[in-house]
């Protein structure tokens, strides 16, 4: 695998950003072979199977009769990219379904329910009962906790995937304790 052809963080942000209600298997396919990565839906689907990457949600289509469709959150590239980054490196399917299984399904239901917790303050915001000042102080208190949320939500990650790497990668000043002290 091609490191540079992986997506830049600022890539994923803006993926995550451009679809909040999730994308459809084909979307996230689509964007790793956009890039020359090999990954195909059939991949998508074992990575499912394996616990890798979380299960769809289904998710009705405008109009009678139209079905219904399984959306995945947007970071699910995320996830996939750090599979194959994994795999590249040498680790087992085992080793990589321990470190997502720990930590990740609770980390990506807290992202989910800070996400839908922030709709919902902005969908109060335009209530009639705010007069203008009040509506725009709130939302500039919003807006300042979810930059404190994402920056929050950064450390959590970084947290689990030390937590999680092979102890043998961890830097020596890592097993002595000392870093992260004062965190708190």
């Amino acid at each position: 695998m091609n490191p540079e052809a992986l997506f830049a963080e600022k890539e994923l942000e803006q993926i995550e950003r451009d679809y909040p209600d999730g994308l459809t298997s084909r979307q996230i396919v689509d964007l790793f072979e956009s890039r020359g990565i090999r990954f195909s839906e059939a991949t998508f689907r074992k990575y499912v199977q394996l616990g890798l990457l979380p299960r769809s949600v289904r998710v009705g289509r405008k109009g009678k009769h139209q079905g219904s469709c399984g959306l995945y959150p947007a970071t699910t590239v995320r996830r996939i990219q750090a599979v194959k980054r994994m795999m590249a490196e040498g680790h087992t399917i085992e080793d990589i379904q321990r470190s997502f299984v720990q930590f990740k399904e609770e980390i990506e239901a807290l992202e989910r329910g800070l996400r839908a917790l922030f709709a919902r303050f902005e969908r109060e915001l335009k209530s009639p009962r705010f007069d203008a000042v009040t509506r725009q102080n709130l939302a500039k208190e919003i807006a300042e906790a979810k930059k404190v949320t994402a920056d929050l939500l950064r450390r959590i990650v970084e947290i689990e995937r030390r937590a999680t790497q092979p102890l043998e990668e961890e830097p020596e000043l890592g097993r002595r304790g000392s870093v992260g002290v004062g965190i708190l």
